[in-house]
């Protein structure tokens, strides 16, 4: 399925085939034009935080280089960027003045979308919340979702004419778990309490942000982002399948259970509900507000079993092994089939508005050979992929557009830059871009879009 036209003609007309990066990761400038320090800037300069101490300072040096980037992504063919706003340029100290520089930079991208034809589908928060709203607690402070409401009404009311669509945030359950309950991600906390908080404080961000961008443009496009885990159970044994039904509520539920149904999953409300932060009246209403479309990470299935040992905290559970043999070069299982299995579960259990993939892609490390880079692996990882998406949409799946991960290699959160992503190879000592072949290959795919085929009404 990797001939482009073949696969091509498997998708509606009107289907978005964009590419997708973060402010933090792609940027740099971290000093310039008013930015101040996210907590990302922080974390990356802690010793034993991030590999090789590796930071966003210079990153892609896509702020000093966005008309080249932007004729980039033009020449893949793309319809569609999905691109995030940092909140250290915008209100550099969380509360406060806002940056004027900053929201002039991000005119300056939208504008250049708007002039090659490229949807811009904009993210309000891509984890680097300005450093300052951490001396006051953070994400697991009530005002910061206040504090984050009135950046997204201050961004919208600036840039929401020229976009297309908007999300509130991206992955939240990575800002949440990985980074106040897992330590993995900046801040850097292992607490389950915090953690708690972190979790509901967002969510009313989230409903927060939703009201800022209906209240400034009623018709812009409001979604969230979240990187639901397909989970599969270890075992066909009856504790294997609880400790999936159990992580599916902490890992997924916590999320789509507020915002699409008004409410925690019960399970997890049983086990930490004397611990949550207080559940103000209203809170739960705001939160739930209709959303036009919600975007969807996916990489690699999580597979688990039931934790015996005693005393286990909720989800109670203990990595299964994986069941494919390939693995990304982050070590990451492939295994394509998770991904429909994970769209069919989650319509099923909640009304669901239409879909994109917001990120789907592969870490191969290859390199630069007389001007190539001959990432096959990643453009077959991608192919597959879209061969299952094209089939949810024959299913009857409303799946709207894919989104590759990512433009370019960039800044891999906690692994540096180590790890690649890109459609695009960056070398970060030239700042030289080669579009890599499965770049070449996406373009070529991308380029058929829009035609003539579109789904009807």
């Amino acid at each position: 399925m990797n001939d482009p036209k073949i696969l091509a003609d498997q998708f509606p007309g009107d289907f978005v085939f964009g590419v997708a990066t973060a402010a933090f990761q792609i940027e740099g400038a971290t000093k310039m034009d008013g930015r101040k320090p996210s907590i990302w800037d922080a974390f990356s300069n802690m010793p034993g935080r991030v590999f090789g101490r590796h930071n966003g300072d210079v990153a892609c040096d896509h702020y000093n280089r966005l008309e080249e980037d932007l004729d980039l992504i033009q020449s893949l063919g793309v319809s569609a960027y999905r691109f995030s706003i940092a909140w250290p340029r915008i209100i550099p100290e969380g509360t406060g003045p806002v940056n004027e520089k900053g929201l002039d930079f991000y005119d300056r991208l939208v504008d250049g979308l708007k002039a090659r034809s490229i949807k811009a589908f904009a993210t309000l928060y891509h984890w680097d919340l300005p450093l300052m709203l951490a001396g006051d607690g953070g994400w697991t402070a009530r005002q910061t979702a206040y504090a984050y409401q009135r950046y997204a009404k201050t961004v919208i009311a600036r840039l929401g004419d020229r976009l297309d669509a908007v999300a509130t945030f991206n992955e939240p359950w990575c800002s949440v778990w990985l980074s106040h309950l897992y330590g993995i991600h900046a801040p850097g906390e292992r607490n389950m309490d915090a953690a708690l908080h972190a979790l509901h404080f967002t969510n009313l961000a989230h409903g927060l942000g939703v009201a800022a961008i209906r209240a400034e443009r009623p018709q812009l496009a409001a979604g969230l982002v979240l990187n639901a885990h397909s989970i599969h159970a270890g075992s066909d044994g009856e504790a294997d399948q609880a400790a999936a039904a159990r992580a599916f509520d902490f890992h997924n539920g916590v999320f789509f259970g507020p915002v699409f149904k008004g409410e925690y999953p019960e399970s997890f409300l049983s086990a930490f509900g004397t611990r949550m932060p207080a559940i103000e009246p209203g809170d739960m209403e705001t939160i739930s507000q209709p959303l036009d479309w919600w975007g969807l990470n996916y990489y690699t299935p999580m597979r688990v079993s039931h934790d015996p040992a005693e005393g286990a905290e909720f989800p109670a559970t203990v990595p299964a092994p994986p069941v494919a043999d390939i693995r990304t070069d982050i070590g990451w299982e492939v295994f394509a089939p998770a991904l429909g299995d994970l769209i069919r579960k989650l319509n099923a259990d909640y009304a669901l508005p239409a879909c994109y993939i917001t990120e789907n892609g592969a870490c191969y490390n290859m390199g630069v050979e007389n001007g190539a880079v001959d990432d096959q692996p990643r453009l077959d990882y991608i192919a597959e992929h879209l061969g299952v998406t094209a089939d949810l949409i024959r299913e009857g799946y409303p799946m709207r557009g894919y989104f590759a991960w990512s433009l370019m290699d960039n800044f891999e959160w906690a692994e540096g830059y180590r790890m690649r992503f890109g459609l695009v190879h960056v070398d970060y000592e030239t700042q030289l871009r080669t579009i890599k072949k499965s770049g070449r290959w996406y373009a070529e795919l991308a380029g058929a879009f829009p035609k003539g085929n579109h789904r009807a009404a």
